[in-house]
């Protein structure tokens, strides 16, 4: 009966667009990293690794300005959504490499969208999270502007990763804020007239785009939600203040014969 009050209230808070827009506009507007760094990777790297040509370091312009990773955090994330592109978050220890391949089978990636977690670690050490109870990953945005994600364990295949505690921490440095992530069956109500079925966050950044979405409904029989904020049925809702970030409200269309 707990879980299925739970599992009511997520799915509440899921569908409920207008509360999701808020949480998701301000996690990727003022707690991703405003000042990356960015560089071409070596030729023979961009020659192993064809699509993921780009690079940005959290810290300075090279290997030696990232910090030692912690055990389990993410060292490397891949975006995927279109021309893939990397950001370097830390340095494995020792002799280990964090991967800058695309590939999902290397057991040192975790898929959450169109981003991809890179761990020094081998993911099957991880143990499978439960449902709405354990958390899956921390991210933590510091004062300083860098970040850290430490994952803890891994959602169920057919699931989706929500927020499920946000909080702010003060220090003398400034205000950092911490986001904790738990896993969801996916699972959406129908959408209503007029309601969105997904949101996108895009922020420019230079020669890539940074793009997250959430789906917030299931269309009707006969509809379709669009995969991109450039296609039809998808009109722009906010323009964000000298961050060169928009958000995009996609509704359901008819679905193609």
């Amino acid at each position: 009966m707990a879980d299925r009050c739970q599992f009511t209230s997520v799915n509440r808070l899921v569908t409920s667009w207008p509360l999701l827009m808020k949480v998701t506009i301000f996690y990727w507007v003022f707690v991703e990293p405003q000042t990356l760094l960015a560089s071409k990777l070596p030729l023979n790297a961009r020659q192993e690794y064809k699509l993921a040509y780009r690079i940005f370091y959290q810290r300075g312009n090279s290997e030696k300005n990232l910090p030692e990773c912690s055990r389990f955090e993410v060292c490397n994330r891949v975006d995927t959504y279109s021309t893939p592109w990397i950001e370097r978050q830390c340095r494995c220890s020792g002799k280990q490499s964090c991967s800058l391949s695309t590939k999902l089978n290397d057991d040192h990636t975790v898929l959450d969208k169109s981003t991809q977690f890179k761990l020094c670690e081998p993911v099957s050490k991880l143990p499978t999270c439960r449902y709405f109870r354990d958390v899956t990953w921390t991210y933590v945005n510091h004062p300083d502007n860098t970040t850290q994600q430490i994952l803890h364990c891994v959602c169920p295949r057919n699931s989706v990763a929500y927020i499920l505690n946000h909080q702010a921490y003060y220090t003398l440095a400034g205000v950092g804020y911490r986001y904790t992530f738990a896993c969801s069956p996916q699972s959406w109500q129908r959408c209503q007239r007029k309601e969105p079925c997904r949101l996108f966050t895009v922020k420019k950044r230079p020669g890539v785009e940074q793009v997250n979405f959430s789906r917030l409904c299931e269309c009707p029989l006969g509809f379709v939600c669009p995969k991109r904020y450039a296609e039809p049925s998808v009109m722009v809702d906010t323009i964000g203040n000298g961050d060169h970030t928009r958000t995009y409200s996609a509704y359901c269309g008819p679905a193609a014969d």
